[in-house]
């Protein structure tokens, strides 16, 4: 996917899944393309609600996203030829479009998650689509990270009723 090749096969929806209550499901948007590449104990409606969420929090409400899980080895290449870091690594993203207008649908990007090295598969998603938006924790003292331990709030079971 990172190479800009586009994948060939996967999980599609138009739309994405409810939320649990009307904050939750006024932020998700049917303008959201999404495929999911790879086994994931994360259903598909809810990587759909949190890609929703996440892109919602940066006032994104169309376009298209690839969400792919990988193997350790998988995630160690990308790793070392677009960031010149050695070994795997949970989350990386790459953005397509930016913000400026794009000539067809507008292509966000692609999310590359490795369950094997990520702790939350949930946050990791969460995180790789802030990325998207153009958030980075390594330079925003500490905005993203807030968004994502918000959004987190929100889509995380409390053990109240």
């Amino acid at each position: 996917m990172a190479s800009g090749a586009r994948p060939t096969a996967g999980a599609r929806s138009g739309r994405s899944g409810s939320a649990p209550h009307d904050a939750l499901r006024d932020a998700l948007s049917p303008g959201l393309e999404i495929d999911v590449f790879g086994p994931s104990r994360v259903p598909l409606e809810e990587i759909e609600r949190l890609l929703g969420l996440a892109l919602a929090s940066a006032g994104i409400d169309d376009g298209h996203v690839a969400v792919e899980f990988v193997s350790a080895e998988r995630i160690a290449e990308l790793n070392a030829a677009h960031r010149d870091e050695a070994g795997p690594t949970d989350v990386l993203s790459f953005p397509i479009d930016g913000e400026q207008p794009s000539p067809g649908p507008r292509e966000l990007g692609d999310i590359v998650i490795c369950p094997e090295h990520t702790a939350n598969l949930r946050e990791a998603i969460v995180h790789g689509a802030l990325h998207l938006t153009g958030m980075d924790h390594e330079t925003d003292d500490g905005e993203m990270l807030a968004v994502q331990r918000e959004i987190m709030y929100w889509v995380t079971p409390s053990d109240d009723p």
